[in-house]
């Protein structure tokens, strides 16, 4: 990966963007949000690991969270360029409300069975596939253009420090009043979202021609990508990253069960482990960018998730498990977010909802299938086989990124993001 021009030193505190008010409210209303989505994230794995015990059925669990994301990504990408990206928000927090409601009920009730809870495990992920891009998107409506970076890392610290706490709380949940309870807990937590989305009202900024059709939009973003080749280097390198670390994702309820002998509250510390090196790579992004530069800290991070992966697999011990995961945790975040960042400073606004669906589309789609694949090879061959050979995938991946470049920002500071980048030349 050829130097893209990140590694300037940024100013000021990481902690900026929170005294502006609109993004201190929805910073703290999604952080009680991701803390009930990693509650139901634990229940809802280690239901299916104690309904079924097979590791093909454990991994389908985030496969078919995360397959939506890479089948309806792009429509709502399109759609985030087009029409009110704060509606589409409010529309999608409260379908996933509405079916964690369902999915609590149904607990409680005692109906759940496998292909139930991967039925509403699948209609979350659709939610989440309708949010995430004009989230995304709508970074630059809540902050100035140099803010980005930082808010993206404090966006991360939030959805990783949930992921630090919030596993470990939803395992002591289910151990002590069922999944119904932490399902409950999850449809409790949007609650605090909409009611900051609704009251929330962004300026309006150039947006793709809603009189257009959708699948003119849809065309029209895929064409700028088609046209960029360091952005068709950072999705497949995106995509490389996440199939190869789906080795962790989808075997970590196993590792616990099976390696290591535990239960639900040992899943949930393996997954706190994992948000708590989440934490400390957020809080360390900006600098390691300044020291690294963005390609150096992508290579050496890949080569960290491998690393974990190995250890995950081949020591069966929970306190190196732990420490690999706290690894993994950290790679993973620091990898991701210098993705993003990249896509952030370099696309023109009217196409960037488009483009950064794109991203989660083959981002997403390459953990739904790694998570498939490893769980399957689990399942045929040995857990520790899976995780080493994953591991082995990440360093290949990382070793071919040697020869690619990704965006450069272009040099517009001080301007607010929805004033730059408005070429669409490119397309």
């Amino acid at each position: 990966m050829k130097q893209t021009g990140l590694s300037a030193p940024e100013s000021g505190s990481m902690f900026a963007p929170l005294r502006q008010p609109v993004y201190r409210a929805l910073w703290l209303a999604t952080l009680a949000s991701n803390f009930g989505t990693y509650i139901q994230m634990v229940a809802t794995s280690w239901a299916m690991t104690e309904m079924t015990g097979r590791a093909d059925m454990v991994a389908l669990v985030q496969t078919v969270a995360n397959l939506p994301i890479m089948l309806f990504s792009l429509v709502a990408g399109a759609l985030a360029d087009m029409y009110d990206r704060r509606l589409m928000m409010i529309a999608a927090q409260s379908l996933m409300l509405t079916v964690s409601v369902i999915l609590a009920v149904m607990a409680l009730s005692g109906t759940i069975a496998p292909g139930t809870l991967l039925v509403f495990t699948f209609l979350l992920g659709c939610g989440n596939a309708l949010y995430n891009p004009p989230w995304a998107a709508s970074i630059g409506d809540q902050v100035s253009r140099e803010l980005v970076p930082r808010a993206v890392a404090l966006n991360v610290l939030s959805n990783n420090g949930a992921r630090s706490t919030g596993p470990a709380l939803g395992g002591i949940i289910v151990a002590l009043a069922g999944t119904s309870a932490a399902f409950l807990v999850n449809a409790l937590s949007y609650i605090g979202l909409i009611v900051v989305l609704i009251r929330w009202r962004p300026t309006r900024t150039r947006r793709a021609d809603p009189s257009r059709s959708l699948l003119h939009n849809i065309r029209e973003g895929a064409a700028y990508v088609r046209n960029r080749r360091d952005v068709r280097n950072l999705l497949v390198g995106g995509a490389s990253f996440t199939f190869g670390t789906g080795g962790i994702w989808a075997l970590m309820p196993l590792v616990a069960h099976d390696r290591l002998a535990g239960n639900a509250a040992t899943y949930g510390l393996l997954f706190g482990a994992f948000g708590t090196g989440a934490i400390a790579g957020a809080l360390l992004s900006n600098m390691l960018r300044q020291r690294l530069g963005i390609d150096r800290l992508i290579r050496l991070f890949i080569c960290g998730f491998a690393f974990a992966s190995v250890v995950t697999g081949l020591v069966p011990l929970l306190l190196p498990a732990l420490l690999a995961h706290v690894i993994a945790g950290a790679s993973w975040v620091l990898v991701l977010s210098s993705f993003n960042i990249c896509l952030q400073l370099s696309l023109p606004r009217p196409v960037l909802g488009r483009v950064l669906a794109i991203y989660q589309t083959t981002t997403f789609g390459g953990l739904a299938l790694g998570t498939l694949f490893w769980g399957w090879l689990a399942m045929h061959w040995t857990l520790p086989a899976a995780l080493v050979s994953a591991a082995c995938l990440l360093l290949a991946g990382g070793a071919h990124g040697l020869r690619t470049a990704l965006p450069r920002p272009e040099p517009m500071q001080g301007k607010p993001l929805g004033e730059a980048n408005e070429s669409m030349a490119d397309i």
